[in-house]
């Protein structure tokens, strides 16, 4: 895609998604027990499983905390914002199908991929389509740790005269 399509921000536009393509996201991110005691304590959730090492130690099959599904869910589309939608969505509307088939642990790297499912254009709004990704992350040696289904509002590109007074 040529920059100077792009959103000034860098989002890709309704009419630039393609059904069926594939985009590797280029930034990845190592999970740290900051960020798990952190998302864990600030969005009030006590879980042993994630915030107490002891507890894990003596009383799980993990042997050590697994990272917040919720965060690791953040994170995944949080990775995918930059190559896709940042300045061009207008709101999420969903996340559907959310799975974890495998953990992620402290010092685990993810990076992520999204497909573009699905795409139609709004029946309410001219200037808007939503469009259904696929995202997916997966730690540094191939493990598929999380995945969802996610319908975003997403901008149309504006008119060449747009703007213009």
């Amino acid at each position: 895609m040529d920059d100077a399509q792009r959103h000034p921000r860098g989002g890709l536009y309704f009419e630039d998604f393609v059904i069926g393509s594939t985009i590797s996201h280029r930034l990845t991110r190592t999970v740290t027990q900051m960020d798990n005691m952190l998302f864990s304590n600030m969005t009030l959730n006590p879980q042993p499983l994630h915030i107490d090492a002891h507890f894990c130690a003596t009383e799980t099959e993990w042997g050590r905390p697994l990272m917040n599904s919720l965060f690791t869910l953040g994170l995944m589309i949080g990775i995918s914002v930059n190559d896709t939608t940042v300045g061009t969505t207008i709101a999420n509307l969903g996340m559907t199908d959310v799975t974890f088939p495998n953990p992620l642990f402290e010092g685990d790297t993810i990076n992520a991929t999204t497909d573009v499912a699905a795409k139609r254009e709004s029946k309410s709004r001219p200037d808007a389509g939503i469009v259904d990704f696929i995202h997916r992350a997966y730690k540094q040696d191939g493990t598929l740790v999380a995945q969802c289904r996610r319908q975003a509002f997403m901008r149309k590109r504006p008119a060449p005269d747009a703007g213009r007074a």
